[in-house]
């Protein structure tokens, strides 16, 4: 007799990608020289004051429950971050701390989308966001963008997108997959859109700190209508390396902030106190570790951009923000190599580690057809021989 599982839980798809992250991780285990682009995170360690915060959390016993939506002393150093980076006055009262950026998103789908209400999400996006909406009973709808036009969507697309029932739209500035950044003139005509119609903006920043060319601009910013309609999330995970301490945090109308906290006080209650504790310390600490690895990024993206546009049969934009590079693999596909045909991206990737022991993470995941998402959070030298493995597949030269 099988066991019985929800209609919910059943409408939630596993990533596409865990065969190829399966295999890689095996092959690693069995002493395979395999090179990954594949990390989400900084390979950067978290900052050594960071740590000593935390460290200084256990010993001063701050190790028990605090408000279930974070400390007040957190609260007022998100307040302050956020002052610093944008000039816009958030109190305590618009701060809900979770755990982690993705616990902050799944709250916040929770607290503002009724069964059936619908959330645009531009494509390519980050893998969780779909499934996310579809927890909390929403309806992602999807606008499909292009290279040409930098995977980033236009005022016609977002208009065409919005129904009755449309709740909001996802805006992940600069992006993973893609690492492009939405410029403050294209900022603006999205705000004037959503004020129009009156729909939330829910602004995930979390790799605000990686921009690298242009600004990043924050959209609630741009005037007092659109301020009360973003919901910023953030993070401690990218810019402060601080992928495993799962803190993540929303500024939004205190409505909101408080549903959240509602929501979160009986799920999981407050976060790690100790990781709260370290969270304060790197909001309000030495802020320069992050153009430290931002010059290192950047020195590693300059590096992949040209190389991977010298090589037959690839080719990429120059992402202006994050730590990804967005390949665009569609010369390569619907060809034979080393006696398969090779029609997605899904079996490009998983032909690649097989034959050049390098593994990327393929487009489908993202929404999208024809890409490998490459990560340059890793060192230079896996970089070096990662694209030069890369090449010699392509050129048919592996065994």
């Amino acid at each position: 007799m099988s066991l019985y599982i929800s209609e919910k839980a059943k409408k939630i798809s596993p990533s596409p990608t865990l065969a190829i992250d399966a295999r890689y991780k095996e092959m690693k285990k069995e002493g395979i020289p395999v090179v990954g682009f594949g990390a989400g995170e900084p390979d950067f360690d978290t900052p050594e004051n960071v740590k000593q915060a935390g460290i200084k959390a256990i010993n001063d016993n701050f190790t028990r429950y605090t408000p279930a939506s974070g400390t007040l002393e957190l609260k007022r150093a998100i307040c302050r971050k956020i002052k610093r980076d944008t000039g816009l006055d958030y109190d305590v009262s618009n701060i809900a701390v979770s755990n982690g950026g993705k616990h902050a998103l799944s709250n916040v789908f929770i607290c503002i989308c009724d069964p059936g209400d619908e959330v645009i999400l531009p494509a390519p996006y980050w893998v969780s966001y779909p499934e996310m909406i579809k927890i909390a009973d929403a309806v992602p709808v999807y606008i499909d963008t292009t290279e040409e036009n930098e995977f980033k969507f236009t005022p016609d697309q977002l208009r065409a997108a919005i129904t009755p029932k449309t709740r909001a739209l996802i805006l992940n500035t600069p992006s993973n997959p893609t690492g492009m950044l939405y410029t403050k003139a294209e900022l603006e005509e999205i705000a004037k859109i959503c004020v129009e119609y009156n729909i939330y903006v829910v602004f995930d920043e979390i790799y605000e700190k990686l921009a690298y060319e242009g600004e990043h601009v924050n959209i609630a910013t741009l005037g007092d209508d659109i301020r009360r309609l973003t919901i910023i999330v953030n993070g401690m995970a990218k810019a402060y390396c601080m992928t495993g301490w799962r803190i993540g945090y929303i500024a939004a109308e205190p409505e909101i902030a408080k549903a959240v906290s509602n929501i979160q006080s009986h799920m999981t209650s407050n976060p790690c106190s100790i990781a709260q504790a370290a969270s304060v310390e790197a909001l309000d600490g030495d802020q320069s570790v992050i153009d430290d690895m931002r010059r290192e990024y950047i020195s590693r993206r300059d590096y992949m951009v040209k190389r991977i546009n010298s090589i037959d049969g690839v080719s990429c934009l120059n992402p202006h923000g994050a730590f990804y590079i967005f390949m665009n693999v569609r010369d390569s596909l619907g060809k034979e190599h080393y006696g398969k045909m090779i029609n997605t991206a899904n079996e490009f990737c998983a032909d690649v580690l097989d034959k050049a022991l390098v593994a990327m993470v393929p487009s489908e995941g993202f929404g999208i057809d024809g890409y490998v998402r490459l990560s340059y959070a890793t060192s230079m030298e896996n970089i070096k021989t990662g694209l030069d493995r890369l090449e010699k597949y392509l050129k048919g030269e592996c065994k």
